[in-house]
């Protein structure tokens, strides 16, 4: 019996060492040229600040899509090509949903009748779980920014071309483990939301009309500015990440991350915006949060604001590459996690 019981630790410690090399050799594939050449394309005057319903932001959600079907990443179900549409008003007040239109697209209605309609897109693609196709875990980034005014473009490289681009090396990595026979056991949706900056327009529509169900939609990650430091956080170190919102709905979660992040990348995780009483009110301030509203366990990671915030200046040589990459890093071993350990995250906390 002891010698039975000796192979099975054996066998258990070789098993999760090799998961782990298996998550680490897709981490690698996550390299700072690769998202500089992403983002100094995404965050280009080309794209015109990618105003939500503008030709700039049209050109992004091109982008983005032609990179998903160029690493053959299959589009959303309940897509168009990729394209999950919408007609927001600008500013962006919503009242009540559906409201039907003859080109059977669907939005919001509003009080205001002098408003100004504009067509506009979510993009979404899906690496199918090999196990449990029907859990989801949904990474998102918002893919508009601020836009022009006058002939100033504010190109947004932080906020949030690093979330966008990020989600796209996490496909390629996942993708790049499924095409070797090593996907993950759960389904995992890479959601670019348009509208954030109009006031998470495009999160709030997802969850109203999901493209999956959100009963089954197991985590958040949500990803908005994790490309700089932030001048104010009070220490010196660098290899940071904020956490807002991991331990707001499952304790499972929280402990996943704390884990996952000590294991592998090991940045500092400072919770300094989590509290309940923060006056910056971050945790309402993004993505996340319409999956949150719907009893969904979500992470938000962000580096904090910085002088260029919605300013000309945030352009995408101000980027820290290294920390991007390893920010991005922390965020697909803590998917990886979640999609492949034996039991699902469950919302515990009330």
């Amino acid at each position: 019996m002891k010698n039975f019981k000796l192979i099975i630790l054996i066998a258990s410690i070789s098993f999760g060492c090799s998961q782990e090399n298996i998550s680490n050799k897709y981490a690698k594939s996550i390299t700072s040229n690769e998202l500089s050449e992403l983002l100094y394309e995404f965050a280009s005057d080309k794209f015109e600040g990618r105003e939500t319903g503008e030709p700039g932001q049209k050109l992004a959600v091109n982008f983005i899509r032609d990179f998903y079907k160029s690493n053959d990443i299959k589009k959303a179900d309940n897509t168009e090509d990729y394209f999950q549409e919408l007609l927001i008003d600008i500013p962006g007040r919503m009242v009540t949903y559906p409201y039907s239109f003859p080109d059977s697209v669907r939005a919001f209605q509003i009080n205001n009748k002098e408003t100004k309609w504009v067509e506009t897109e979510n993009v979404a693609a899906i690496i199918e779980g090999s196990e449990f196709p029907e859990e989801y875990i949904v990474i998102s980034a918002h893919l508009d920014h601020v836009g022009k005014r006058g002939e100033d473009i504010y190109n947004g490289a932080d906020d949030d071309g690093s979330g966008s681009v990020a989600l796209l090396e996490l496909a390629q990595a996942f993708k790049l483990a499924k095409t070797e026979g090593n996907g993950p056991k759960r389904s995992i949706i890479f959601l670019h939301v348009t509208g954030e900056e109009k006031g998470l327009l495009g999160s709030e529509f997802y969850a109203m009309d999901p493209l999956y169900p959100l009963e089954k939609t197991i985590a958040n990650l949500n990803v908005d500015m994790i490309g700089r430091t932030d001048p104010n956080r009070g220490y010196d170190n660098d290899r940071y990440i904020y956490l807002i919102g991991s331990d707001r709905l499952s304790s499972k979660l929280h402990e996943t991350s704390e884990k996952v992040n000590t294991k592998t990348v090991d940045l500092q995780l400072d919770y300094t915006f989590n509290e309940l009483d923060d006056p910056n009110n971050f945790y309402e301030r993004s993505d996340h949060f319409n999956f949150a509203k719907n009893n969904i366990p979500v992470i938000f990671y962000f580096s904090g604001t910085h002088e260029d915030y919605h300013g000309i200046g945030d352009t995408p040589d101000k980027i820290r590459y290294d920390l991007l990459t390893e920010r991005t890093k922390l965020i697909f071993y803590t998917a990886w996690e979640i999609a492949n350990m034996d039991e699902k995250i469950e919302v515990d906390i009330n």
